[in-house]
């Protein structure tokens, strides 16, 4: 497969250079597609392009915009199979999961910004004047590869539904979704210039984007590192930057909880993904008292999963995206291991019976102290650390002793003592009780998780200037 071209001012166009890249299936360590790697040269054509297209675009009906985003959903169900199955090739995502759940809350993010910009009021009258919420201007995307279509959605579909231009950069590792998903915004006759895609990596093009003067917003998913070298190389042109970065998200089970079946439910939620998954709950708390049942609950959860083939639909986990990232997950269990937690399930090494591909064992550590590497760092795979507590106040500063502040989930059979728990979580998320996936409620981080908000009208409201117009009488 050949996806050797950008989408550029409304037409499929040849990188300024030639440069390519090879597409690996993590399953198989296949390489399956080749696409390029794009230059500064190209990003400044795709921003100019944005540029040009701003003036008339942000200046478009609500009702016209409607109508993209109308035929771009459109566009998304008829290809939403195709969609979810470049994903599984592309990043190893089981075939259920990427059309249930890949692809699908991708789609929601295009339903939501539709059902936000029909009733969004963009004027509004305050004292003597009125307050008007303007497009902000040429937008920089740059996405990951763990959710490759979810979090291109969660930021295109804003920006194109308040009027801004986009230059999109998708994961050079999986970047097929992305390409089809332009052909989709493509269809659906969304102007030249409006929508921009090149693909390319970090240090050239998204580098290039962040410092880039004709853009006017960056909006980043990815780790906390490479969110800081974006926000200083955007402070340069005094960039608005949203970021979503890394997790290291706790799950406080508490006491009066249902224990054995909060712990598998546990299990199963830092698995999402094969555990390549931001707001993971990484790090279980539980009652000191409940170690012995804990342990056994989360047993019987990893004995559970069957983890093999992406491309078969009973497979519930798949393999990790690349060769880099398996490293640094075994480099991690290793450290849980020599560090002296307790292996409740998995370990080291290759499963049984998976010769090829980039697979790891789900890993249960009980026993992990504060101090511990597999308590502290974003592992990004499907490690689980059981940390026990004495108090309430106990675990509640433990879920607060980390850099991050993504997500927090607090389990318990009294919804008020998980509400006053969860007040008192230092993160921009918190789920009581498995709560369901909403996108209409914001998402993003407290302290090193990042500092915009995604999802529903706070999402919206990122992409937007704010003007006071004064001199009106009351």
């Amino acid at each position: 497969m050949q996806s050797l071209k950008f989408y550029i001012d409304g037409a499929w166009v040849d990188p300024v250079t030639p440069s390519s890249l090879g597409v690996v299936n993590p399953a198989t360590e296949e390489t399956f597609a080749h696409i390029s790697l794009g230059s500064r040269a190209d990003v400044d054509l795709a921003a100019k392009a944005a540029r040009r297209a701003f003036s008339s675009y942000s200046t478009v009906s609500v009702e016209e915009r409607l109508g993209y985003l109308r035929k771009i959903i459109e566009g998304f169900r008829a290809r939403l199979p195709e969609l979810a199955r470049t994903m599984t090739l592309e990043m190893g995502s089981p075939i259920t999961f990427a059309t249930e759940r890949q692809a699908t809350v991708a789609l929601f993010h295009f339903e939501e910004a539709l059902r936000v910009l029909a009733d969004y009021k963009f004027e509004e009258r305050m004292g003597h004047g009125i307050v008007r919420r303007e497009p902000i201007g040429v937008c920089g995307l740059i996405t990951p590869w763990n959710w490759p279509l979810n979090q291109v959605a969660s930021k295109v579909a804003p920006a194109l539904a308040t009027g801004c231009t986009v230059v999109l950069k998708p994961s050079e590792i999986a970047p097929l979704s992305a390409l089809l998903f332009a052909e989709i915004v493509h269809d659906a006759g969304v102007p030249p210039g409006v929508f921009n895609l090149v693909n390319g990596d970090g240090p050239t093009v998204g580098e290039a984007i962040a410092s880039h003067p004709e853009i006017d917003m960056v909006s980043f998913t990815g780790s906390t590192m490479a969110g800081v070298k974006v926000a200083k190389l955007a402070a340069d042109n005094v960039k608005r930057v949203a970021q979503e970065l890394g997790g290291k998200s706790a799950n406080i089970i508490l006491a009066d909880a249902d224990v054995p079946a909060a712990v598998k439910a546990g299990v199963h939620a830092c698995y999402t993904n094969a555990g390549q998954n931001c707001q993971s709950p990484t790090r279980m708390l539980i009652p000191r008292a409940q170690r012995v049942a804990a342990f056994e609950a989360a047993r019987e959860a990893v004995a559970s999963i069957r983890l093999g083939d992406p491309l078969d639909p009973a497979s519930t986990m798949g393999p990790l995206v690349s060769p880099a990232q398996v490293a640094k997950v075994q480099a991690l269990i290793q450290s849980g291991v020599d560090e002296g937690a307790t292996l409740v399930a998995g370990g080291p090494g290759r499963p049984d019976a998976l010769s090829q591909g980039y697979y790891v064992r789900p890993t249960v550590f009980g026993d992990v102290t504060r101090d511990m590497r597999i308590a502290n760092e974003e592992i990004f795979g499907p490690v689980l650390s059981i940390i026990s507590y004495d108090t309430e106040d106990e675990a509640i500063d433990i879920a607060n002793d980390t850099p991050f502040g993504l997500a927090g989930f607090v389990q318990s059979k009294d919804v008020a003592h998980a509400r006053t728990v969860a007040n008192r979580i230092r993160a921009g998320r918190v789920y009581l009780n498995g709560a369901p996936f909403d996108r209409s409620l914001p998402f993003g981080g407290y302290k090193q998780s990042g500092n915009g908000r995604e999802f529903g009208v706070f999402g919206f409201e990122e992409y937007l200037e704010v003007k006071a117009l004064l001199g009106f009488a009351e």
